[in-house]
């Protein structure tokens, strides 16, 4: 539950007197007080790195985690200059990135912390890989992936994949968690962020709630507090408040420990946030046919019914069966896209010969089939889609007709949107949407496959404001003293759609400003 009271508007942007996302009903008693040199809410990807960041700088650290593990360390590392990109001879130009990425954004970005990204991110990467990967015989491959066809298909080959075979991924979020330990940083789990304490112009450390005693303690931090709690996507009531279209675009949250405890914890003591929403979606939320928007939010850290198949750029049409948008777009384009369609979903229909097809594609990131991939060859990926027709929720069909019947689309209008597409397959010509011609594929072989897609919200991206040093600011623009925030916590780096034509950003955005703010406050 959220109490939402007081809110209020300065300089036109989002900032609150009071918010509780966790419903505490602490009354001011605490059982005991801790103190520390740096404490960091939260541990994920930019959590962890700012409790390694402090504690190389030979501060006392300690993590709090309201679960009962670390967060998942994500696997693609995104960044510009790493020594992985440099043993593979690839070379990124920064300034074009960084113009492409403050142009996706239509510039509601502070370009600056666009560069200070790129100014930093091999730093990031190269440590995980020097401290984290190669004591356990791991390194990182860069990958060049990207692949340039057309205005709308630009691609950065920024994506750096942890592996110790050349074949697959190699997880390190254990080996992680050893490090950060060896390192002296007290990890407490369990452990909930209640509210922030500020004395004066200072914030000095924070009420927190051991949930497996229901004790409140009060941790003060002589140096700082680092939140990296990562976003709101899991709260409903935030979403409404700041994000509502996200609740009818998707039928998915894949990150439920995202609760805004973070950010609405430096609303309350005056920080500032971005004023429009941001959010990484993906195009792999299946749902059963006859699903509505409006009853579906399903909350899972074990990617439910995630269709790989569904990031491809087969045939999609809407609920009526009228193909509505090039589909050789970034992965949230086309939940975009739906979102301006009756019910806001949308159905995928292709034929026997899509393992062929995702072979040409060439698609970017995750969704790529090829080294390391979950989806390492175009046989996994029939394999993985194969586990949802046995399940139901992808539909197959010897008819254009029987497969409408059983997504319930009107039949003529998908056998008219087939001939179509099938007709600009032939003339090697999408005259409709411009879809690049070897990304267009028939629907003329059976069996006929189909399913129901809706987005899955990954994070949210719209954050708490803040300067080159982390430091969150307030409605004057100036640093709240010894508050700091990194990753999804963080704003001013990216409006509206995720980049995903920039592989392993999000996780780069995090680990990079995690490690800088755990630098920054480590100095105090």
């Amino acid at each position: 539950m959220i109490y939402l009271i007081k809110c209020s508007q300065i300089g036109g942007l989002i900032m609150s007197n009071q918010w509780n996302v966790d419903h505490f009903d602490f009354d001011g008693t605490v059982s005991a007080t801790v103190t520390t040199d740096v404490l960091v809410v939260g541990a994920g990807n930019a959590g962890m790195m700012a409790a390694a960041a402090a504690a190389e700088k030979h501060a006392q650290v300690m993590v709090i985690e309201k679960e009962a593990t670390i967060n998942l360390l994500r696997l693609g590392l995104g960044a510009v200059g790493t020594n992985a990109q440099k043993r593979a001879g690839l070379t990124i130009n920064k300034y074009d990135l960084v113009e492409y990425l403050a142009a996706f954004a239509q510039h509601n970005v502070d370009e600056g912390l666009l560069y200070h990204w790129a100014n930093h991110s091999a730093e990031a990467v190269n440590w995980v890989e020097d401290n984290i990967l190669k004591p356990h015989g791991a390194h990182l491959r860069s990958e060049p992936d990207a692949m340039v066809t057309s205005s709308a298909y630009e691609g950065f080959p920024t994506e750096n994949d942890p592996t110790i075979d050349d074949q697959t991924f190699a997880s390190y979020g254990d080996w992680f968690q050893e490090k950060v330990t060896d390192m002296g940083v007290d990890l407490k789990f369990n452990t909930a962020l209640v509210e922030l304490v500020k004395t004066d112009d200072v914030v000095t450390g924070a009420i927190v709630k051991d949930l497996t005693t229901g004790a409140y303690l009060q941790v003060n931090a002589s140096k700082g507090v680092i939140l990296c709690t990562g976003g709101y996507s899991a709260n409903k009531d935030l979403l409404k408040a700041w994000n509502p279209l996200a609740l009818k675009k998707n039928v998915y949250n894949d990150s439920p420990r995202n609760n805004g405890a973070g950010i609405t914890s430096a609303l309350n003591v005056g920080a500032i946030k971005d004023e429009e929403p941001a959010e990484c979606i993906f195009d792999r939320g299946l749902v059963p046919v006859g699903t509505k928007t409006d009853d579906m939010f399903v909350q899972t850290a074990t990617y439910q019914d995630w269709l790989w198949l569904g990031s491809h750029p087969l045939l999609k049409v809407n609920l009526r069966g009228q193909r509505f948008a090039n589909e050789s777009v970034p992965y949230q384009f086309i939940v975009n896209a739906a979102s301006k369609q009756p019910g806001y979903l949308y159905a995928m229909i292709w034929d026997a010969n899509y393992g062929e097809y995702a072979k040409q594609f060439h698609t970017l990131g995750c969704a790529r089939v090829g080294f390391p991939g979950y989806m390492a060859s175009a046989e996994k990926l029939e394999a993985d889609t194969q586990q949802y027709v046995d399940k139901g929720l992808v539909v197959k069909a010897d008819t254009i007709e029987e497969l409408a019947e059983k997504l319930q689309l009107p039949v003529d209008a998908l056998k008219t949107t087939v001939a179509r597409n099938n007709e600009l397959v032939k003339d090697n010509i999408d005259q409709d949407f411009g879809k690049e011609a070897y990304r267009l594929t028939p629907v003329e072989q059976k069996p006929y496959y189909g399913c129901i897609l809706g987005g899955r919200i990954l994070c949210t991206s719209d954050g708490l404001r803040v300067n080159k040093q982390m430091a969150v600011i307030n409605e004057k623009y100036e640093p709240i003293k010894h508050l700091y925030a990194a990753g999804n916590d963080s704003g001013g780096f990216f409006f509206g759609s995720y980049p995903d034509r920039v592989p392993g950003l999000a996780a780069s955005h995090a680990q990079t400003f995690g490690r800088l703010a755990g630098q920054q406050a480590a100095a105090n």
